[in-house]
């Protein structure tokens, strides 16, 4: 008797609609059957229930053969759709990367030559030097999607070869040829070894390529330090200022005030809890800088902050630094740190600055602020700001003014 689970066992004979072919050596019949269990074809005899794959599973050889058809159609439809995501992949993001590698490249290299421009007669060996680097992340850049470029034409052509080669045995092969054909799993293995298309970092322009220390210092003191390129005639928008400041005749000066004042009229515009002001002008594009004097006081913010930054009630969504609208520097006692969206960067100053210097580049995406008596660059912050951005302040100590 046949083991549970063995196929069913045929009558001595040809397999129904089986073809003459190959015989059995052992038999002398047609090898119109499969064994699934030693993966070759038998003849009747052999699955009979005397023979030597009585216990094994059995099937027509024609209906194993049709199996292998349909799997072979299935792959050949798997890999027409990955060709098809390659080729696309190559068409249009390896192109696009290249273009924007290109673009970002332009931009950093413009960058580069005007900063220098300021300050042409100190560092011109620095500029030699960043160049050579933005060129030489350029054609990183270009050389990684010329790589990929490569290794994916490389895999389409490895594609289409399997491909092609297994619609040959799709077309050329009949059934007995086909089941003993073992190329099939390989090839089909070697399909699935090709993967798809990932996102990498390569292959992007690296814009950091461009950020020096000497440059950014000196840049830094020649639009700040000697306050005459770039410096912004900035006053304050009264409307804004909260009822705990007050603010002088020119709108430059705010002095904190521990008793709320009355006399200011409430209106949208107007910071009702925290010790906050906005600047009357906003910036959109460009490079824009200002210094602010903060040596009279012991607790103050200065920095950016956008128009979209609430203006009422306690919570942390009209505090400076901890929001998404609000990029500050700021003082507390010996404490200074750098805060936006509710996270703080310590800042370890030796001494504390008579005056802070703020550089908005808008272009460059880079937010600095700076000590002109020192020269030193206190902080740095890159990222993609949302426009338009205000000058905004905020004192719990003393006064802080607007340099003119």
């Amino acid at each position: 008797m046949a083991a549970a689970g063995a196929g069913p066992q045929p009558e001595p004979g040809p397999a129904p609609g089986s073809e003459p072919g190959a015989l059995c050596p052992e038999h002398g019949q047609t090898l119109g059957w499969f064994c699934s269990s030693e993966r070759r074809p038998v003849c009747a005899a052999c699955a009979g229930p005397g023979g030597r794959c009585r216990e094994h599973r059995v099937r027509r050889a024609d209906e194993h053969a049709e199996k292998l058809r349909n799997k072979i159609v299935d792959q050949c439809e798997r890999l027409q759709l990955q060709s098809a995501g390659i080729t696309k992949y190559v068409a249009e993001v390896l192109l696009g990367k290249n273009q924007q590698a290109v673009s970002t490249a332009s931009a950093a290299r413009e960058l580069v030559i005007q900063r220098l421009s300021v300050v042409r007669s100190v560092c011109e060996s620095e500029e030699q030097r960043l160049l050579e680097q933005v060129h030489g992340e350029e054609e990183r850049a270009h050389q990684s999607i010329l790589t990929q470029r490569a290794h994916w034409a490389e895999a389409l052509q490895k594609l289409n070869t399997i491909r092609t080669s297994l619609v040959d045995m799709l077309t050329h092969l009949d059934d007995h040829e086909l089941i003993k054909e073992q190329e099939i799993f390989e090839r089909t293995e070697e399909a699935e070894g090709i993967l798809d298309p990932q996102e990498s970092e390569k292959l992007n322009f690296n814009e950091k390529c461009t950020w020096s220390p000497l440059l950014t210092q000196l840049w830094a003191t020649a639009v700040l330090g000697s306050l005459s390129v770039g410096t912004e005639d900035v006053r304050i928008d009264e409307r804004t200022v909260s009822p705990f400041l007050q603010l002088s005749d020119d709108r430059r000066t705010l002095t904190f005030n521990a008793k709320k004042t009355k006399a200011c009229a409430d209106g949208p515009e107007r910071f009702d809890h925290w010790p906050n002001a906005l600047a009357a002008t906003s910036f959109q594009t460009g490079l824009h800088a200002w210094l602010v004097n903060v040596h009279n006081s012991c607790a103050y913010k200065v920095g950016v902050a956008s128009g979209q930054l609430p203006r009422k009630g306690p919570g942390n969504d009209c505090r400076l630094g901890y929001n998404a609208f609000s990029w500050v520097f700021s003082r507390y006692d010996q404490e200074f740190r750098f805060s936006h969206n509710g996270q703080h960067q310590p800042l370890g100053l030796l001494r504390n600055p008579a005056q802070l210097g703020v550089l908005l580049d808008l272009e460059a995406k880079e937010l600095l602020f700076y000590d002109p008596a020192s020269g030193t660059v206190l902080y740095t912050y890159h990222t993609v700001f949302p426009t338009p951005l205000f000058p905004v302040f905020a004192v719990a100590d003393q006064t802080i003014s607007i340099v003119h």
